[in-house]
């Protein structure tokens, strides 16, 4: 995805609703262009258009948070690939790092089993020869391309891996690591039950806001890999959590 609209779903991302033409004028290009980009997103049902004005289709939409911060994510899903080794299976819940990091493994050609309840990573990595997916069965949440309820704790009983990567609302220092989703946290804990070592893939900037829901990991062995620019705070939080925590560089 070109540069430009990756800054173009950033913006949305944070602001939600932008007009067109302020798009236009702090991206530097004529309207013209602008719509051309617009277009082109709202044709991959990323974005929609309403009265000059553009907006994230769903905050839910994947492609569109793979977008935000981009890099960062591409950084910390190379150093949590670090943790996989050919012949291994591993546990890879929804997410953008997630996916990242599932991409990651493709393009290093490695010999792996995924485990996971996201249709999108299934999809992303399906062309890749030395990656086998295993699909978790479920009920299927259109937006985030993930299966969540029951039927994936059936599932998942079949299988127990040393690791579990998994993506993040946000952390607490009271409640710990968080979801905005009910179902989607209950998924979580239902994988984390069979995996040694959670091991948590997020953006720094996460450190600063919540969830509603805890993920409620308990006593498992949780490792976070984020980003070079995580607060001294957070850093302090973690540790009082008994968080080992990986800075991606």
């Amino acid at each position: 995805m070109p540069s430009r609209t990756n800054r173009i779903l950033e913006i949305l991302t944070e602001r939600e609703r932008v007009e067109v033409s302020a798009l236009a004028e702090e991206l530097g290009v004529s309207q013209v262009t602008m719509r051309k980009d617009l277009t082109e997103l709202e044709r991959r049902d990323l974005i929609r258009r309403e009265h000059g004005w553009a907006m994230l289709r769903s905050t839910d939409n994947i492609e569109g948070r793979l977008a935000y911060h981009y890099e960062e994510k591409r950084t910390i899903a190379r150093r949590a690939a670090e943790l996989v080794h050919d012949g291994d299976t591993v546990m890879i819940e929804n997410g953008s790092c997630c996916a990242l990091l599932a991409a990651e493994l493709a393009a290093q050609g490695r010999d792996v089993t995924v485990v996971t309840n996201s249709a999108f990573i299934a999809a992303y990595v399906r062309d890749t020869a030395s990656v086998q997916t295993v699909l978790l069965g479920g009920i299927y949440q259109k937006d985030a391309q993930t299966t969540v309820g029951p039927m994936v704790r059936q599932c998942v009983e079949g299988f127990f891996v040393d690791l579990l990567f998994v993506g993040t609302d946000g952390f607490s220092e009271r409640t710990g690591f968080t979801n905005c989703d009910q179902m989607r946290a209950q998924a979580v804990r239902d994988m984390a039950e069979h995996a040694e070592r959670v091991v948590v893939l997020t953006e720094s900037e996460k450190f600063s806001h919540h969830g509603t829901v805890p993920l409620a990991l308990g006593e498992k062995n949780v490792c976070v890999i984020t980003d070079v620019h995580v607060s001294d705070e957070a850093r302090a939080e973690l540790a009082a959590a008994g968080v080992e925590l990986v800075c991606a560089e």
